[in-house]
């Protein structure tokens, strides 16, 4: 159980024996390893493990009966995800049960290979495993929380459908050197109560900057619920830190299709970044999949929650009957404490599919972290189709561009049309008479051809302006707006980046 050899060579070893164990005692192992130089993990796995492709890895197993609490009539399970393919580095497991940890031990019998082309192999006993998953009771044949690979972890709401993700912590995302993958090299499962329905799961996390241990408390529901609390311990100074990382996937949308050549009319896990900032505005940023990486940081103090949000939906406004993407879980981050100044950094990455994540957001203290720190950080994260708390004001509900101008008249220069759909707040309650402006501010050209009008198939308004860039630059324009009647905001502020086209068409 983590003997301080064990810590300097980042690995927990294996024994027998029970140790006393609490999260303070996980903070002061977190702290130790900062205080080391960092040892990275080996990734010698077996020839024929390493030769898996990804239909073999899919092909492995975990046997219910062999789950972490599958005999005890607890609520909760855990069952354990196999080394190979992108999972090199073994993680090991501890159960926790009246303060006492023990280990448990990889065995190959606790796996079905089916058509990995292991079943013959002879596998080492000390393998170890690349994470979890955990069940609930109210149904032990579907996974509600995953945990896999680096400090990346997955979780469900009422759909029972996975989509975006969140990290334990992110180092130097978005910078023009390659980005730093801290990861979770323990974990210890605290045995719940028979009637428990809350679990809690502490981690210790390492890398080359930073170490750090992790609480996380966890209640299945509708909206999935983790309360987290971090204890981060740098080894060094670290220019950008990431605090609640989410990580999803923008193709193109209504809003953006550069990349509109696939039968589906919209693929992403995630439509929009909201921020619910520290002096009580709300903020909705559609997202996009730029030509080349975007990076925007919104200064704020205190925030008070942000997301990565799924609000669009409908079905046919996707068309898969595949993967689903109208179900996928939207995610929220609530603050337990007060974080101080800082920004919500956003992360755009240009992908030319959908297998890979290109969208990163979190929180970045203004103070850069300095080595020998201790930086203490609780938030609470919400899984499902909906955040927990919304604006009373009308929010955005769609965003669609193109080209400007006005229909049966011929261009005398290039502009693009922007068209933002609100609805809610107490847009239905507007009389026929009641003049609702667009307060529009830009970074950059000239906004011409401005309406506000009512939309009534969602009993709500469409807002409309033309942006006539002002020169031949490519750099990105900001756009800011939100609706207002006599001087009072009607809606949360839409906020979008755009970039104009190399050549105007129609100059």
């Amino acid at each position: 159980m983590l003997s301080r050899n064990a810590v300097a060579r980042n690995l927990p070893q294996s024994d027998d024996k029970q140790q006393a164990f609490d999260y303070a005692w996980l903070k002061g192992q977190a702290r130790t390893l900062a205080s080391q130089p960092y040892h990275p993990p080996s990734e010698l796995l077996p020839k024929r493990i390493q030769q898996l492709d990804w239909d073999q890895y899919q092909a492995i197993r975990y046997r219910q009966d062999h789950a972490l609490w599958a005999k005890q009539k607890l609520r909760f399970e855990a069952r354990f995800f196999h080394m190979g393919l992108f999972f090199k580095t073994p993680v090991r497991m501890y159960e926790v049960n009246n303060g006492l940890a023990h280990e448990i031990t990889y065995d190959p019998s606790m796996f079905d290979y089916g058509k990995s082309g292991l079943q013959d192999a002879q596998l080492p006993a000390d393998l170890g495993f690349a994470g979890f998953q955990l069940f609930y009771h109210t149904d032990f044949q579907h996974d509600i929380t995953a945990f896999l690979g680096a400090s990346y972890f997955r979780a469900v709401g009422e759909e029972m459908q996975y989509g975006l993700s969140a990290r334990g912590l992110a180092v130097d995302c978005g910078m023009e050197r390659p980005e730093e993958f801290p990861r979770f090299t323990a974990f210890w499962f605290e045995r719940p109560q028979p009637e428990s329905d809350q679990l809690t799961v502490y981690a210790l996390l390492d890398s080359t900057s930073i170490a750090g241990a992790y609480r996380f408390v966890i209640q299945p529901a509708a909206r999935q619920i983790m309360d987290v609390d971090a204890a981060i311990y740098p080894r060094k100074t670290i220019e950008r830190l990431g605090i609640a990382p989410l990580t999803s996937m923008f193709l193109y949308g209504e809003n953006d299709n550069r990349l509109h050549n696939d039968w589906r009319p919209e693929i992403h896990d995630s439509d929009g970044l909201a921020i619910w900032r520290g002096n009580g505005e709300w903020i909705w940023r559609p997202l996009t999949n730029p030509a080349t990486l975007r990076f925007n940081a919104y200064l704020d103090d205190s925030p008070r929650g942000f997301g990565l949000l799924q609000r669009d939906r409908k079905f046919n406004h996707y068309q898969d009957d595949g993967v689903y993407y109208e179900r996928r879980p939207s995610l929220w981050v609530e603050p337990r404490s007060n974080w101080g100044p800082g920004s919500i950094q956003l992360v755009e990455i240009s992908t030319p599919d959908e297998t890979a994540d290109n969208i990163v957001a979190f929180w970045n203290p203004a103070t850069p972290p300095q080595p020998g720190q201790e930086l203490l950080f609780a938030y609470r994260l919400y899984w499902g189709d909906q955040p927990p708390v919304t604006s009373s004001l009308a929010k955005v509900i769609a965003t669609r561009t193109g080209l400007g101008g006005i229909i049966g008249q011929k261009r005398q220069y290039f502009s693009w049309r922007f068209v933002v759909d609100f609805t809610g707040g107490n847009l239905a309650m507007l009389s026929k008479a009641s003049k609702v402006d667009a307060i529009i501010t830009t970074s950059r050209g000239t906004v011409e051809i401005t309406s506000v009008r009512p939309l009534t198939p969602v009993n709500g308004m469409r807002a409309m302006f033309d942006l006539r860039p002002e020169d031949d630059a490519t750099t990105p324009i900001n756009l800011r707006m939100y609706l207002s009647l006599d001087g009072q905001a009607l809606s949360e502020t839409w906020l979008y980046q755009w970039t104009p086209p190399q050549i105007h068409p129609g100059s």
